[in-house]
Formats: C-alpha cells, structure tokens, sequence
C-alpha cells in the first residue's frame, strides 16, 4: 500500500490532470468540427444524377465511398484525440514541475527557519518561566512575566503549528495508516478544553459524539485537528467576542462526530457571516487569510491552523474540507479512516 500524498502533491496532480483535461476538451472540439465539416462535405458532393451521366472524353472520375470517407475521419480524428491526450500528459506534468519543486522548496524553509526558532524560544520560555519564580507574588512585574510567558508560549505553538505543516515534525512526521486513536474520547475532551474559551466569546459550545469510535491517526495529530476546527468556528461564530459575561452565549457551535461507510466524520459548524474573502477551497491553503470577522476582540488568524489540519488529516488517509459556507454559518468537515 503506497503512501498518503501530501497536499502539495495532490494540487500538483490536479493541476496536471486539469490541463490535460482542458488540452483534450479543445481537441475534442476541434475533431468534431472536422468530422462535421467532412460529412457536409460528403453529402454536398454526393448528386447520383452527375454519377449517372457519362463521361465526358478525357475526364477522370474518382469514386469515394462515403460510409469509407466518413469512418476515416473519425477514426483519424479520434486518433489526434489520443495524441492530444498523451502529448498533454507529458506537457503538462513537465509544466507543472517547476511549483512542485517552489512547494518543496517552501516546504524545506518553512522546516529549517522553524527549528532554528525553536531552541531559542525553548530557552526564552524558560528563562522566563524562572523569572517569575524569582518575583513575589503580587509584584506589578510578575504579570508583566505571566503575559510574557503566554507569548512566548504562543510564539512556540506556532513554531511547532509549522513544523507540523512542513512535515519536519518527528511525532508526526510519519506517513502511512499510523497508530490508533480512540476519536470519541479524543474529540470529547479536545472540545471540551474549548469551553471557557467559547464562553469567554459569548459562544454555546454543543458537543454531540457517538462512541466507541477509534481510527487510524495519532492521538496528538487529532487532537489538534480538533482544538484548531473549533477554535476557528469560535472565532468566526457570532458570538460576543469583548463579553466577559460566560451567562450571556450569542453564538453557537455544533461538533458532532459520526461513523459513516468505512469512516469516522466530524462537522464543526458555526453561525457566523461565512468564509469571506477567500475561496472556500482555499481556506486550508498555507497562510490564506479570509476577511477580517467583525466583531469586537476577534483574533485574526495566521493561516497555519486549518493548514495544518489538512496536512495531518491527509498524512493518515483522510481529508478535511469546507461542507458548506454562507450567512448562516460555516460547516467543516474532517474524514478519518476507522480503524478496522
């Protein structure tokens, strides 16, 4: 069994196979035009009252069969389809080339930059972490320390977010069918940890997930799959996001986790405006920024969450894409193989 293609690979293919289709569509115009204009041409010339008349001295009638004439030309036209085809195949794949060599080498510098910011952010965190230590409780500068540690904390997320995406994560850099993960109870406590930040943006948090369910991803790889879906339909729910009032939930968001043929399938959905200024197809593409969500206290996101569940969801033979998306809200959905 071959291994799971990345994303950059699949959009390689399908540009590939695009062109190919669009090189065949236009031959395919072309030879029925030809095969058309034959026929006409046929039926045109084809006047049995001339084919009776005798010959007149020193002309020379040559008789085509019009049934042979117009098999010809199907048969040659259905033959430059063929070639058209073949010849757009190899074009076309030798085209496409050179983005495939550009992702890969974004994909290598993402990697390199990423571990080289993670071992001073590593002792940066910990210089700061003994830093606070150090102060008494109730010091002005100790919760300067704690923001500080919160974004140093957040700055290694994000270095650990890229690796991730740029596959150079050795927990999970791995393709193939991967260990098994328990996804009920997985999914159930992923969301769960979102909680007090749904209710600190005014959002009801619903989690709806049926049991017993185990598939073949990494635990921690569908964890964060989970923690990045939901806190990107929290974000762009409708929710109050300045309310500090946990009482007074606006918005909704919907996690529901299902068996359905040979798969286990989790929607997110919100009720916020929808994808807006991005295509939907896109929104799982590597720093692809939607519209800004308008509402109070909102964090614009840096296009490596929903990347990042792309990658991981694709490395274990799933998939993740946008259900539907409109003023009333937003689904996602994430594909993972069960565990058979």
């Amino acid at each position: 069994m071959s291994a799971p293609k990345s994303p950059d690979e699949l959009r390689v293919r399908r540009t590939s196979t695009r062109m190919t289709r669009q090189i065949g569509l236009a031959t395919v115009a072309v030879s029925l035009l030809f095969v058309a204009a034959v026929v006409v041409m046929v039926i045109l010339q084809s006047r049995p009252a001339e084919l009776n008349e005798p010959a007149r001295p020193g002309e020379v009638r040559i008789h085509l069969s019009a049934a042979k004439t117009v098999g010809l030309s199907i048969g040659v036209a259905v033959a430059a389809v063929v070639y058209a085809l073949v010849i757009g195949r190899v074009v076309s794949r030798r085209a496409v080339r050179p983005l495939a060599d550009a992702l890969e080498l974004q994909r290598r510098f993402v990697a390199d930059a990423s571990h080289e910011l993670r071992t001073p952010l590593t002792v940066l965190d910990a210089r700061v972490q003994m830093l606070q230590r150090e102060l008494a409780e109730g010091q002005p500068a100790g919760e300067t320390a704690s923001a500080l540690r919160q974004d140093t904390g957040r700055l290694i997320g994000i270095v650990n977010d890229l690796l991730a995406v740029s596959g150079d994560d050795s927990g999970e850099g791995a393709r193939g069918p991967g260990p098994v993960a328990d996804a009920s109870q997985i999914v159930t406590s992923s969301a769960e940890s979102m909680r007090v930040l749904a209710e600190q943006r005014g959002v009801s948090l619903v989690i709806d997930v049926e049991p017993d369910l185990e598939v073949r991803m990494p635990p921690a790889g569908l964890g964060r799959c989970v923690t990045a879906l939901v806190d990107n339909a929290i974000n762009h729910g409708s929710g109050d996001h300045s309310s500090g009032d946990h009482g007074s939930a606006r918005g909704r968001v919907e996690v529901q986790l299902a068996r359905d043929d040979g798969r286990a399938v989790m929607t997110v959905s919100d009720d916020g405006p929808g994808i807006r200024g991005v295509a939907p197809d896109r929104v799982f593409d590597r720093f692809a920024h939607t519209e800004p969500v308008d509402q109070p206290g909102a964090r614009q996101s840096l296009g490596i969450g929903l990347a990042l569940v792309q990658e991981l969801a694709t490395r274990s033979g799933g998939g993740v894409k946008v259900a539907s998306t409109g003023p009333d809200g937003t689904v996602m959905e994430l594909t993972v193989p069960l565990a058979q």
